[in-house]
């Protein structure tokens, strides 16, 4: 009798979750939560908009390089291991921004701390990718893989509002360190299942045309572009909004916990289609959420536009994985997923500081909110047109 494969039943969702841990270090702890932290760094530091938002632009410049890196990383090293440096430089780096004394030091930790959560970020994405290749529904566990950001969203907005801004850098440093250990040693013992290991050949033999998915990846570039303003100034229109404190912390966690919901509310979605109608669809719904707490400040339409927004907003990152799961060979994932995560940053560079700028003029953050609309709408037209690819 053959002894049994390593995908038994509970182990695809127990790697699945601890692979989750990583996109709550990279996305959830590492980037989101600034927009808690924003209000009062705004206050003592004094700053317009536009700085506000050239912090998080910093830090997804530091996102690109790293996914710029990204294959040599993963042609040279284990992935699990370049995984795991990721996650615990980028906790070394969230403590440290509690120690700066200036806007330039700011910047510069933020774009170190990009470059640590692209490691982890494409890292786990690439072996949540490997992982649904072998599990039962893959679709679910890709995303419970993005669906990790919420965790992080959801443990952020429990640690920074009780915290002088200082001391929440050190808190969610520490949590972030805590993450990546308990990602490291599930997905150590599970080796086979993930297929850790480096594959030069691979990666040096097989490239990605850009060309056939370029409405696919416009269309992702436009998301990056769009979104990041949402997540990055919510909180503040909120607050700005009359909305007391409390109930802004408790929509943003309502928003971390739309996240976590949206790995069941979209597995399928991600399963069923090939082209770009996933993409499609969660950025017209996104596009909606956007504009809600443009036209109303009521705590119903505002709670609305957090659990929408939460429950869509990593599903198109999911569904760009997807995508390359469904149209190119296992061999070329990396490269694939690459591809998408340098436009995810680039869109992600554009986002914050225009933003900012748009809202230190008149009309304030929401005729910034109404730009990201507007891009967000874009994108869902440029997805629609995706078709999938030849077959390989």
């Amino acid at each position: 009798m053959t002894s049994p494969p390593p995908t038994l039943p509970r182990t695809p969702l127990l790697l699945a979750f601890s692979l989750a841990l990583a996109a709550a270090v990279s996305l959830g702890l590492a980037r989101f939560s600034y927009a808690l932290l924003l209000p009062p760094m705004r206050a003592e530091l004094h700053w317009s908009y536009f700085t506000a938002g050239a912090m998080n632009t910093a830090n997804a410049a530091g996102y690109l390089c790293g996914a710029l890196l990204a294959p040599r990383w993963f042609a040279r090293h284990d992935a699990l291991r370049v995984l795991t440096a990721g996650g615990l430089s980028t906790a070394a780096i969230l403590a440290a921004h509690a120690f700066a004394g200036s806007d330039a030091l700011l910047i510069a930790l933020r774009t170190l701390a990009g470059i640590g959560s692209a490691a982890t970020f494409v890292g786990g994405g690439l072996l949540a990718a490997r992982l649904a290749a072998r599990a039962p529904h893959p679709g679910l566990v890709v995303g419970i893989y993005y669906g990790g950001a919420g965790l992080g969203i959801l443990g952020a907005t429990l640690i920074v509002p009780p915290l002088p801004w200082r001391a929440a850098w050190i808190a969610l440093g520490a949590t972030s360190l805590a993450c990546a250990l308990a990602t490291w040693g599930v997905t150590r013992a599970s080796r086979d299942v993930v297929q850790t290991a480096p594959d030069a050949a691979s990666t040096t033999r097989l490239r990605v045309r850009w060309t056939p998915m370029a409405l696919l990846l416009t269309g992702y570039l436009l998301f990056g572009f769009g979104y990041i303003g949402y997540m990055t100034f919510i909180v503040t229109l909120l607050r700005e909004q009359g909305i007391a404190p409390g109930w802004v912390d408790a929509f943003y966690g309502l928003l971390g916990a739309g996240v976590v919901a949206s790995s069941w509310v979209w597995a399928g979605v991600l399963q069923r289609f090939r082209g770009g109608q996933a993409l499609a669809l969660l950025n017209a719904i996104l596009t909606f959420a956007t504009l809600l707490p443009v036209l109303s400040g009521q705590p119903v339409v505002v709670a609305l536009s957090c659990l929408l927004f939460g429950g869509t907003f990593l599903s198109v990152v999911a569904s760009t994985t997807a995508f390359v799961r469904h149209n190119l060979p296992p061999a070329a994932w990396a490269a694939g997923i690459g591809a998408f995560t340098i436009v995810f940053a680039l869109g992600q560079i554009l986002g914050p500081s225009l933003t900012g700028h748009l809202a230190d003029g008149p009309g304030g953050l929401q005729r910034g909110f109404l730009c990201s609309a507007i891009v967000l709408a874009l994108a869902a037209l440029f997805g629609s047109r995706q078709q999938p690819l030849k077959a390989h």
